[in-house]
């Protein structure tokens, strides 16, 4: 087969059988008409309901493609330079719920980056895994976890050689990513393969100004998002492989199980769009984007909002520069107020945490979006006096923000410190010192965790009399947002005094139903 990255196959195969304009009796029930009584939903979907088709000829079929389909794939994985890609239609959810499954059986270890999307916590589940948690590093500009460093990599290869993979997950929420090579190639040596959740990084190595791919570092296996960060549409997303490490039949038939036997043409055709503005523009994909990005980050420079930008080469940690990490500096509005005073004034934020608001710049950003970004910063800034508030902080003895230990562990485990920035008087300061902030998490190893997806049969108890029995929920401090207990983990006692430590200081948790840690929920003793 001839490929050629002008087309789209499976888009033009659907817009011909539109343009045919035949008595439909097939599914969908619509009959590629706006079949409804409210006027303004046909004139929504009169354009798209002739492409909402199912498996007819020449439509291919997603669980056995052998036309226009295949020919769509083989063009992605042209495109990003793997061997195989997959279209999916569920999300990187459903690509990452498959590689895991098809690479692992039931009581196999897997060594997983700790702060994963949910959607791989619920693979271990699924597959009865066993996980060897890796804690991830912590930026020390912007208090942002990470990945995992070299060392914890090599640390648990070589003491669970055993492993069916390494699962990693790069870029971040927050745009912030790791170089990948030498933890692929170190995984590799071992002859493990590599999974890499790379949802927030599709467009990473088809720009001079981005990261580099996973796909590029060496990974096995790699799941992106297309509708994240370029333009496809919501839920569309691929699995790429390359290598003969991991089972391919195997990925295959469990993306063949959890994926709709009916899929979405119109996502699916999105997809090819997408792949074909990457493979055919290439740069010029990301020029407005970037370009807007930058203008906004250069007229704030010296404004009261800051801008997180955390590029360190000694540690090899890059970042998206189509994710802006905004925050008030002068410490007024945290980073759920910032994203409310946007939203009221027409710039919605991707997300939001105590600090920081992450907003996404994608392929379809144009530059009167960050003129509308800027004159809504500006008209907060004026609402609240933040400029002033500033130049008082920097002037006031009391103003100056110091750092002290906000999360403790047990020293004698040799645990890290967390860090959070305060003022004199022990109060959350602005993230305007937050380049002082220095931290880690520990780097110990531990005992691989069996997940349980079925840890319904909870009772509360005391959180001191929780050790030796099974978690049965979400233990997630925020900041850094990385969970300290999923269900089913069993709760060690050294978990019990981190967390005690982390009660005593106020700390924000989230997941847990007892937000004080006063009581944890853990499965009742028949279940445990």
């Amino acid at each position: 087969m001839t490929l050629d990255p002008m087309r789209a196959p499976l888009f033009e195969a659907l817009e011909n059988h539109a343009k045919r304009r035949t008595a439909p009796f097939h599914v969908p029930g619509h009959k590629q008409r706006a079949a409804w009584s409210v006027e303004a939903a046909k004139r929504r979907y009169a354009e798209l309901l002739p492409i909402d088709l199912t498996e007819l000829s020449g439509t291919d079929d997603l669980h056995h493609p052998e036309g226009v389909i295949a020919e769509a794939e083989k063009l992605t994985a042209h495109c990003f330079g793997a061997e195989e890609s997959r279209l999916l239609v569920g999300g990187s959810t459903a690509g990452n719920l498959a590689m895991i499954l098809g690479v692992c059986r039931s009581g196999d270890v897997l060594l997983v980056q700790r702060n994963v999307h949910k959607s791989i916590i619920h693979a271990l589940m699924l597959a009865d895994a066993r996980a060897v948690f890796l804690p991830p590093a912590i930026d020390p500009q912007s208090g942002l976890a990470t990945a995992p460093t070299l060392e914890s990599v090599r640390s648990a290869l070589q003491r669970y050689p055993e492993a069916k993979a390494l699962v990693l997950s790069n870029p971040n929420y927050y745009g912030l990513s790791v170089r990948l090579e030498r933890m692929i190639q170190a995984s590799h040596e071992q002859g493990i393969p590599v999974l890499v959740d790379e949802a927030h990084g599709p467009h990473f190595g088809h720009h001079p100004a981005l990261p580099g791919s996973a796909l590029a570092a060496g990974a096995d296996v790699v799941v992106q998002s297309a509708h994240k960060m370029l333009s496809a549409m919501t839920m569309g997303a691929w699995l790429h492989l390359q290598g003969r490490r991991v089972p391919r039949e195997a990925i295959r038939q469990h993306l063949r199980m959890l994926q709709s036997s009916s899929p979405s043409y119109p996502i699916m055709a999105s997809l090819d769009l997408a792949r074909r503005e990457l493979h055919t523009r290439q740069e010029q994909c990301f020029e407005a984007a970037l370009a807007t990005a930058q203008e906004v980050r250069s007229t704030l420079r010296g404004s009261p909002f800051g801008v997180v930008d955390v590029p360190n080469e000694d540690v090899g940690l890059e970042q998206d520069p189509l994710k802006l990490v905004l925050f008030d500096a002068a410490g007024v509005l945290d980073g759920f107020e910032l994203q409310r005073e946007l939203e009221q004034r027409g710039c919605v934020a991707e997300m939001a945490d105590a600090r920081y608001v992450v907003l996404a710049l994608g392929a379809g950003t144009r530059p009167e979006d960050g003129e509308a970004l800027l004159q809504a910063l500006q008209e907060i800034a004026a609402v609240y006096r933040l400029e002033e508030r500033v130049r008082e902080a920097a002037a006031a003895d009391d103003g100056i923000a110091t750092v002290k230990p906000r999360y403790a562990a047990d020293s004698q485990r040799g645990a890290g410190l967390s860090w959070h920035v305060t003022d004199r008087q022990g109060e959350p300061a602005g993230s305007i010192a937050m380049a002082s902030v220095r931290g880690r998490v520990e780097e110990t190893i531990p005992e691989p965790a069996r997940l349980s997806r079925d840890v319904f049969n909870t009772e509360a108890v005391e959180l001191e009399k929780a050790v030796g029995r099974r978690c049965g929920e979400w233990v997630i401090p925020y900041p850094p947002g990385i969970p300290v207990l999923y269900p089913g983990e069993t709760v060690t006692a050294e978990t019990v005094v981190r967390l005690a430590l982390w009660r005593k200081e106020g700390a924000r948790i989230q997941g847990a139903a007892d937000a004080s840690l006063k009581t944890l929920q853990v499965a009742r003793q028949e279940d445990s």
